[in-house]
């Protein structure tokens, strides 16, 4: 590569260089999803982010092991299932295999290991034995167990804030608690609720423990990097560096936080009542323009939504789209190609919209080139290396123009004939667009004009 690869640390809040622990690989563990709901726009945002530096990571060489977490044992998860009248395990297994049908939708490579929090039950016990044992943490009596924040040394780095600022934990109205802000490892059994034996008592995991012990089970006491989402620093992650450290461990060497998306300035929640799911959204778009949509922004900036800028990132990803197809018609076989200024904005803190600058210079030549007769072939293996890392790569089998997936193939020309007859109609040229709503009839497809745009369906 033609850079050294730097990346921010939120906890250092600089951007400088990235050195592995162990050369020639990379440990990342980002926090997954609490499967309490199906995903919106913004839960699977950060997947799409922390999939590109995987992605940078192992093409700059670095064997990668990659784990993100299943949150399935969660207040919110208990509270759904009472809602939905159904089991506990049978909501969170109905939303875990949401989010997995999202990702794969947007080709978000798998994880090396996903693991399930109930699944490291004995990993937390084991933990908690620890932080008992030297005096961090205590067991009331009760079946709760708490960490003693008042003996931490360097609590509250990662969010810079201070202690004695900070409100009570939402347990607080626990009188057991030494301290109101003393957070809970473990919480007692609640009559009709799911839970584990412990040498405290019957209960489950407190959220903040399940990541400090499925980290440090993967990745060992240190690894390479923490990721997850803005809102996780305080309190989840300050919370698991304070349990982790505690038990003796150094943890995460780096942290990387992704930013929101934002609805009307507001963070996408769904107690906000603004949430987007990613299948319904899926309808409009393909998952290939959702998702260069999504990692468009720079991962530590807000991306704000909306419908009008989606339609208008889908149109400019389909010219690009359109360009390879041209080439590739032209009889060129299309490589991967890393450019070294496209390397250069990638080692910049993952600089992605630095680097559709360039692809966008690249499209421009391409065309050029193309209209004089020219070979674009330099060009669009910028272009296809570029797609490749940011997961859009048109040729991809997993939903581009591979033989797995011609119905994108079909949804993408369609989609191009359209645009095409729509330009037509502004110009005022309506025996071409009119000629290009023949040809598409005549292949079976039928055409709804509709005030929102043309729809197709295939002619049954």
């Amino acid at each position: 590569m033609s850079s050294k690869l730097k990346l921010y640390d939120t906890a250092r809040r600089e951007t400088s260089e990235f050195v592995p622990i162990v050369s020639g690989k990379a440990s990342i563990y980002v926090c997954g999803a609490t499967v309490q709901a199906a995903p919106h726009v913004g839960h699977i945002r950060s997947g799409v982010n922390f999939d590109i530096l995987r992605r940078w990571l192992v093409a700059s060489g670095l064997e990668t092991t990659f784990i993100r977490n299943v949150t399935d044992i969660d207040d919110k998860i208990l509270h759904k299932a009472i809602h939905e009248e159904a089991p506990w395990w049978a909501v969170a297994m109905k939303y875990e295999r949401a989010f997995s049908d999202a990702y794969r939708a947007l080709n978000v490579l798998p994880p090396t290991y996903e693991p399930r929090a109930t699944g490291h039950i004995t990993q937390m016990i084991e933990l908690m034995e620890k932080l008992i044992a030297n005096g961090s943490a205590y067991a009331p009596g009760n079946g709760d167990v708490y960490l003693e924040v008042r003996k931490l040394k360097r609590y509250l780095t990662l969010s810079n804030q201070k202690l004695d600022d900070l409100q009570s934990a939402g347990d607080a109205e626990d009188t057991s608690k030494r301290d109101p802000r003393d957070f809970a490892l473990w919480k007692a059994a609640k009559p009709g609720e799911p839970s584990w034996p412990t040498p405290w008592g019957a209960g489950r995991p407190g959220w903040h423990l399940e990541c400090s012990a499925m980290a440090a089970a993967y990745l060992g006491d240190e690894f390479d990097i923490h990721g997850g989402g803005l809102d996780l620093v305080f309190p989840h992650h300050e919370n698991e560096i304070a349990q982790s450290e505690s038990a003796g461990q150094k943890f995460a060497r780096r942290w990387m936080h992704n930013a929101w998306v934002t609805t009307s300035g507001e963070k996408m929640s769904k107690s906000l009542g603004n949430s987007l799911l990613v299948m319904e959204v899926l309808k409009r778009v393909r998952g290939v323009e959702l998702r260069w949509y999504l990692g468009s922004a720079h991962y530590r900036s807000m991306l704000e939504f909306s419908f009008e800028a989606l339609d208008e990132s889908a149109t400019a990803f389909r010219r690009i789209e359109n360009f390879l197809i041209r080439v590739k018609e032209s009889g060129a076989e299309i490589t991967k190609v890393i450019h070294p200024a496209f390397a250069d904005a990638m080692n910049d803190d993952l600089a992605v919209p630095q680097a559709l600058a360039l692809i966008s210079e690249w499209l421009r030549a391409g065309n050029s080139a193309l209209s004089a007769g020219e070979s674009a072939l330099e060009q669009a293996s910028a272009i296809r290396g570029a797609l490749d890392i940011l997961g859009c790569d048109p040729f991809d089998p997993n939903y581009g123009l591979g033989a797995k997936n011609l119905d994108a193939a079909v949804d993408g020309l369609i989609a191009l004939l359209l645009e095409q007859r729509e330009a037509a109609r502004v110009r005022k040229d309506f025996a071409a667009a009119d000629a290009i709503r023949d040809r598409i009839i005549a292949l079976g497809i039928n055409i709804e004009d509709t005030p929102s745009g043309p729809r197709w369906s295939v002619n049954g």
